[in-house]
């Protein structure tokens, strides 16, 4: 993989982190949300939650996918990586991830979100609650990450 490449898929999850930050941002002006606001939510608020998922879930997707992997070719890190856990334990080995624990609770916060629970508004509350909790998190992470790579990268 090209410094080229790697700088495509960082623009790519900033890109998604901006827009993450944004949707954060709108809905904390609602947030705590209740089982009443969820039921009570208007088309361009249920557009910034729609907004709000997607990102969160693309962000923690293309970090996971993309640029883990990358930043572990990049490094060049020896040794067989044959699961995901031995990668994310790897990048946290190697200071690109504070931790592989946490991480693994956002993909599992991820899953949450990404299933609907049409008939349940208490229970969309509840996870858009928690989600809106971990958005920082992630945030921070893909930050710290992209510090990571600066001096692997000093053509930016």
């Amino acid at each position: 993989m090209s410094k080229l490449d790697i700088l495509g898929i960082i623009d790519q999850v900033q890109r998604h982190a901006d827009r993450l930050q944004w949707a954060k941002e709108q809905l904390q002006k609602q947030a705590p949300f209740t089982e009443r606001n969820i039921q009570a939510q208007d088309d361009i608020n249920t557009a910034i939650i729609d907004q709000f998922i997607f990102r969160f879930a693309k962000l923690q997707d293309s970090m996971g996918a993309q640029l883990f992997p990358a930043i572990l070719e990049l490094t060049a890190e020896p040794g067989p990586m044959n699961t995901f856990i031995d990668k994310l334990n790897r990048l946290e080995k190697i200071g690109a991830l504070a931790s592989a624990e946490q991480w693994l609770s956002l993909r599992e916060m991820r899953n949450q979100i990404a299933h609907e629970y049409p008939d349940d508004p208490g229970m969309q509350a509840a996870t858009l609650n928690k989600a809106l909790k971990q958005a920082d998190t992630m945030l921070q992470i893909s930050r710290s990450v992209k510090g990571f790579l600066e001096p692997y990268l000093p053509n930016q």
